[in-house]
């Protein structure tokens, strides 16, 4: 069952990336990943499509969200991320180590992390949520005219794009007209294979979706020594994985481009973040003047594998607007297989997901 590949699966990242000290909230965004991965796949849209996500960047767009939330709309906030247990400057404190960890960018290896505040013109968020913002969470403030929704579109997605490299370009398609500010965050991921596949062994194979389906697929052939686990049944004890080191096997890993767009308004609320996107939502901390409310939480994912690495991105929205008082609430790699990015400095889950059927460019849309 997807709850129990969950477990297991969790318990064996905790044992690879056990080591040295690292921000407090990594424990708690690796809980939150797999809880958001569970429901998301467990979405009916979700039947046999492809997911995937950036887990850290959704965490760290409503970590920064928060900074401006109060009262039990801040502490939904913080339950839905996994932070009970956390105070307010743990969580901002570890996302500030986390983003010095995580700017690194080598000949191998690119990874870079930001966030930013678009802001309309004549909106005034309280001067401590922008500090806050800054320091804690590298968000740069730059304004934008939403009475002009066609021409701030096309700003805020030129400023994704110019993160994310192109590879998300156009994720912004309307605003809603009462919106004064979009919380943006973006990671980008690019990492080339210390040994690069040999494109000559790249073949057809069959890839199997499911029991009845089946899809011809590019797949990327090697022999070497890997280290690998496999589920297995030992006498009367529940089902394990047991770790198999340094076997030397055949490598069929397929070749593909997915890209995953996820609006999580409504996942986010059964998680239990409901007061944020409410009448009773208190953003009282982000800005004095106006009431204040989320619409929308939109999230982008693209990831790329090739025989020369990977290339993954993934931006998310949060768009708050004014609100209005009469407003109500609102290993042969042939099956399906689970995906994830992990950074080895920070032991972040960058990026997740599952790939259904390699041959579907898109992703389902939640």
């Amino acid at each position: 069952s997807v709850l129990y590949m969950v477990k297991h699966l969790k318990h064996i990242l905790y044992k690879l990336f056990k080591i040295r000290s690292v921000p407090q909230t990594l424990p708690h965004n690796a809980d939150f990943a797999f809880s958001l991965y569970k429901k998301l796949s467990t979405h009916p849209e979700a039947k046999g499509k492809n997911i995937f996500f950036s887990p850290l960047s959704i965490s760290m767009a409503l970590s920064m969200l928060a900074l401006g939330a109060k009262g039990n709309t801040h502490s939904q906030i913080f339950s839905t991320l996994g932070y009970s247990t956390l105070t307010p400057d743990q969580v901002n404190e570890g996302y500030e180590h986390l983003f010095h960890m995580l700017g690194h960018s080598q000949e191998a290896m690119q990874l870079e992390a930001g966030s930013a505040l678009a802001v309309h013109e004549g909106f005034k968020p309280v001067d401590k949520f922008l500090k806050d913002a800054q320091h804690f969470y590298e968000g740069e403030a730059f304004t934008v005219d939403y009475s002009k929704p066609e021409v701030a579109v096309q700003e805020i997605n030129k400023y994704i794009a110019k993160k994310t490299k192109d590879m998300i370009t156009d994720m912004v398609k309307t605003l809603d007209p009462q919106t004064v500010m979009m919380l943006i965050n973006y990671i980008y991921f690019r990492g080339k294979l210390e040994d690069p596949f040999e494109v000559s062994l790249t073949h057809e194979f069959d890839f199997y979706v499911n029991e009845n389906t089946k899809v011809t697929v590019d797949m990327m052939e090697r022999t070497d020594q890997f280290d690998f686990y496999h589920k297995q049944i030992i006498n009367t004890t529940p089902q394990t994985f047991t770790n198999l080191k340094y076997f030397f096997v055949f490598s069929f890993v397929t070749l593909f481009k997915i890209s995953a767009f996820i609006s999580l308004q409504e996942t986010l609320q059964e998680m239990g973040m409901v007061e944020a996107f409410s009448g009773a939502a208190d953003f009282s901390g982000l800005s004095e003047d106006n009431k204040l409310m989320l619409s929308k939480v939109l999230h982008q994912a693209v990831l790329k594998v090739n025989e020369e690495g990977t290339e993954a991105d993934a931006a998310l929205i949060v768009e708050l607007r004014l609100l209005s008082g009469w407003l109500s609430e609102i290993m042969v790699l042939n099956r399906p297989f689970l995906v994830f990015i992990l950074d080895s400095s920070t032991r972040s889950i960058l990026f997740m997901g599952k790939v259904n059927n390699p041959t579907d460019a898109v992703a389902g849309t939640i």
